[in-house]
């Protein structure tokens, strides 16, 4: 059978949709499905990490993001009636020149999928949306996607990026292992509320002294509060309009009538799961599909993202560019071993164990003993950048490094050295000794990583030819 795309993804959320957006930007022809008839509409994953501010500035929807979001608000403690303190939800950072995104900005999920959706759109791609796929078959040549229609459709790859309950991963038998972080039910809702300031983001402790908390925090850039309520182990959370107003008042000072329109609710149980495996065979799993989290931490939209930004560029690698298919071996040997650590740091904030400070920002995770890394220098001043860890911003010659790293090629920086002939697509920054990076040969990937670094320029025409463009 031929195939009928280049790759299926499997679900409109935003992994599905940050990775249909790099593969558009590449040339892959692929085809987003999601089972539902629209976007999901409500706020659930609000906050964006740095990290992830940075790899949108790359996708190229960090403006839209920046106009339609806000900063985090200070949380207010209330206790019968009165404010009583306050309490910062983050640890505070201060914008560098290597890193300008210093905290996370809130959006609501909805927003930050329309965005997605939109610049999808614009590049081309498509949703197919009301696709539900019910079964997959998989040949030397391809992946069969069966949908509850009673059709197929065909790709040379499939990516499940179907949720935590991915209907796919079931299909393929890859089991996942993991916990639960607390059996206290958890309500979340989008709520319309008078009564309430918009600058703060209130917090209602139990009097008893029960861990049964009510939170309500301003969405920014909407009108809606996002509500979150935790209830005894056991016990059945009530989703009506009625049964989330009575959960407000009775926790707090604000009336039933103070929550004028329940917009979307949801009840869910906080647990921690990571997929046996992240690829078989022709299909891959990124975002919940492959790892679930406590959203305490703010780590599993975030993370999941980084899944699509790192399997999309090898994709298009291996479809548009002439790579070898093994590179997408490295795409589990990347991402597995990240999603274990942000899931036992979602687990830590979620227990109280762990505050919410630089490792949530997600700019320190890198891929130092990847099979795509090569560290070629003898030695490396500690703090130094080093092949494998995150590529800086900064200014070489009147030009920003993430400018220079924007869109979908590789960059060379060569600093206090000489740059060696590279392929056309390789874009070449020169310049002086910089910052973190000193001088050098800094072979940066599509992802912004450092893949090769040295001295002399052997080594990096071998190094392209393995992982980089051909052409």
């Amino acid at each position: 059978m031929e195939t009928d795309t280049d790759v299926l993804v499997v679900g409109a959320g935003p992994t599905g949709l940050a990775l249909g957006v790099d593969l558009a930007r590449r040339g892959v022809d692929a085809l987003v499905l999601e089972r539902a008839a629209g976007l999901f509409p409500g706020s659930r994953g609000k906050g964006l990490q740095p990290r992830t501010l940075e790899v949108f500035d790359d996708l190229g929807v960090l403006d839209a993001v920046r106009a339609a979001g806000g900063t985090y608000p200070v949380g207010m403690i209330w206790q019968d009636g009165r404010r009583v303190g306050e309490h910062r939800m983050f640890d505070p950072a201060e914008a560098s020149e290597d890193s300008p995104y210093d905290e996370p900005w809130m959006v609501p999920q909805w927003r930050t999928q329309e965005i997605l959706r939109d610049r999808l759109a614009e590049l081309g791609g498509e949703v197919a949306f009301g696709h539900e796929v019910t079964g997959i078959e998989q040949d030397a040549r391809g992946v069969t996607a069966h949908l509850a229609s009673g059709s197929a459709l065909r790709a040379r790859w499939l990516v499940a990026a179907d949720g935590g309950r991915s209907a796919v991963r079931r299909a393929l038998g890859i089991g996942m292992t993991g916990e639960t972080v607390d059996p206290s039910p958890m309500l979340v809702a989008d709520v319309r509320i008078s009564g309430l300031d918009r600058d703060h983001w209130h917090v209602f402790p139990p009097a008893d002294g029960s861990p049964h908390f009510l939170a309500v925090c301003p969405l920014a850039g909407t009108e809606d509060f996002q509500v979150v309520a935790q209830f005894p182990e056991g016990a059945a959370v009530d989703l009506g309009p009625d049964g989330i107003r009575k959960v407000i008042a009775e926790r707090s000072h604000l009336a039933p009538e103070d929550v004028t329109e329940v917009r979307w609710a949801s009840d869910f149980r906080p647990r921690a799961a990571l997929a046996d495996r992240f690829r078989a065979g022709r299909v891959f799993l990124a975002g919940d599909a492959a790892h679930v989290h406590s959203p305490a931490g703010g780590q599993g939209l975030n993370t999941s993202v980084q899944d699509a930004y790192n399997l999309g560029w090898k994709l298009g690698a291996v479809l548009t560019g002439g790579a070898p298919a093994g590179l997408l071996d490295s795409y589990e040997e990347e991402r597995r071993p990240v999603a274990a650590r942000m899931l036992e740091l979602s687990t830590g904030v979620h227990r109280g164990e762990v505050r919410r400070g630089g490792a949530t920002r997600q700019l320190g995770l890198g891929y130092r003993d990847s099979s795509l890394t090569a560290e070629t220098r003898a030695s490396v001043a500690q703090g130094a950048v080093r092949a494998g860890d995150r590529a800086p911003d900064g200014t070489v010659d009147g030009v920003r490094l993430f400018d220079a790293f924007r869109g979908p090629h590789w960059t060379l920086l060569a600093l206090g050295v000489d740059a060696p002939d590279v392929p056309e697509p390789v874009r070449v920054v020169r310049g002086a000794a910089l910052g973190a990076y000193g001088t050098g040969l800094f072979l940066v990937r599509p992802d912004g990583y450092v893949g090769w670094a040295g001295t002399a320029p052997e080594g990096v025409g071998g190094y392209l030819g393995r992982f980089g463009p051909t052409r």
